[in-house]
């Protein structure tokens, strides 16, 4: 029971410990699909009601948008900031159309996913994330990022053209016709990080470029173009934001086409162009071990922390890092059963050194007691003396080599037996 003990309780803590960590984590990490994450309306922890605020106190106008459609429809009037807080519920052909927007509009993403930056052709790769976002110094050339300072952006890290700031937690594009930013954490947008560190300078910084903010308060999924997603509504689509440097013109119809031609939507050039987008290419597919994606990245860091505690509770119980320790045994053992119990076991294992050392420290204490030899005299000189036994025979007894079979090993205890039994009756 004791030892069970022993085993069961640093386990238990440590899985206790990992629990905790990991509820905590969960708890404490905002849900996207939450109607309150980074809206401009919301008052909560994970809201964006403050950062809203502080743009209006800068003279930015903040225009609410609950539907792409009429968040692109605005931006593509220009002077402006198209804000897209949770871009994986935007809808792949949406996605595609932000390469149509008017240079002098700013689209800021905030922490988009792999196949959300492949919807939208937009050349960066997810090069790894972090447990939780952390503060750094920006270290790049962007103004509103050298005027903010050391800010918690450093979250999901990116690789890929353009400007890397704060460790590649955020990236600056030049992409098509629209100035991009992208940046792989929430915090410096929500209500309860936003006045740590240069959240806030961050964040407006990055939003105020404009005199205006088209905030997009998406959290669901939302249905492709040309599919009317409300009772009453005939504006699925926005309406034409211009040629499509990649696959054509967007039409008022949510179709597809190249130049000059009109699409409905129901062609097969538009049914093609949509697989395109939607299905993965096959070096995606082979590239990318779809275990990996079927769990989130905390599963993997509990998993690795578990099979580090499972190491380092194997090498503490292989050897113990302190002294013996005596324990009473359950039942008493007479001592003729203990020494030919110990005597079986060394004769399996073929111990012939180990038991020819014992049989001969055993004679040397029983001389010892024996002679009791002064300071100048060796035990051998005093037992030959005493015995009348030749010196070399006794040394040989008691330092000779190791016996090679069973029955040199009874010799030799016999004959230690016979060395003592002759100083006794000496003595």
């Amino acid at each position: 029971m004791r030892r069970w003990h022993r085993f069961a309780i640093p386990l238990g803590v440590v899985a206790l410990v990992f629990a905790v960590t990991g509820v905590a984590y969960s708890v404490n990490e905002p849900d996207p699909s939450d109607p309150e994450f980074l809206s401009p309306i919301s008052v909560d922890g994970i809201g964006g009601q403050r950062l809203a605020q502080a743009l209006a106190d800068r003279g930015v106008r903040v225009e609410r948008e609950t539907r792409t459609p009429d968040a692109l429809v605005s931006a593509n009037q220009g002077d402006a900031t198209l804000f897209v807080p949770v871009p994986r519920v935007v809808h792949p052909d949406y996605l595609a159309m932000l390469r149509l927007l008017p240079p002098s509009t700013r689209i800021v993403l905030v922490d988009p996913a792999r196949q959300a930056l492949d919807d939208a052709s937009i050349p960066l790769a997810l090069v790894g994330r972090r447990w939780a976002a952390r503060a750094v110094a920006p270290d790049c050339a962007v103004d509103e990022a050298r005027a903010a300072g050391p800010a918690a952006a450093l979250r999901q890290r990116y690789k890929g053209d353009g400007v890397h700031c704060y460790d590649a937690g955020v990236v600056r594009v030049s992409w098509q016709r629209a100035d991009l930013i992208v940046i792989g954490a929430s915090d410096p947008f929500r209500n309860d990080r936003i006045g740590e560190h240069g959240n806030a300078a961050l964040a407006t910084g990055l939003l105020a470029t404009r005199p205006r903010v088209v905030w997009l308060d998406l959290h669901k999924l939302e249905p492709p173009p040309g599919v009317v997603d409300e009772p009453g509504s005939s504006d699925g689509v926005p309406p034409s934001l211009g040629e499509d440097p990649r696959d054509g013109e967007y039409t008022e119809d949510g179709g597809e086409g190249t130049p000059g031609e009109e699409g409905d939507g129901s062609g097969s050039d538009s049914q093609a162009g949509e697989g395109s987008r939607d299905s993965p290419s096959a070096s995606d597919v082979d590239s990318e071990n779809p275990l990996w994606n079927a769990f989130p990245p905390w599963f993997w860091a509990l998993l690795i922390q578990l099979a580090l505690a499972a190491v380092l509770l194997a090498l503490w119980r292989a050897r113990r890092l302190g002294p013996p320790v005596t324990e009473p045994l359950p039942v008493t053992v007479r001592a003729a059963e203990t020494v030919h119990g110990r005597g079986r076991l060394y004769r399996r294992a073929k111990a012939r050194g180990p038991t020819a050392d014992l049989l001969r420290a055993a004679a040397r204490d029983r001389l010892t007691q024996l002679l009791a030899p002064t300071a100048g005299a060796s035990l051998v000189d005093a037992a030959a003396a005493a015995a009348r036994w030749d010196p070399e025979q006794i040394e040989g007894l008691l330092d000779g080599p190791t016996p090679e079979s069973d029955d040199d090993l009874r010799r030799l205890q016999s004959d230690l037996d016979a060395l003592v039994e002759a100083i006794r009756r000496a003595r």
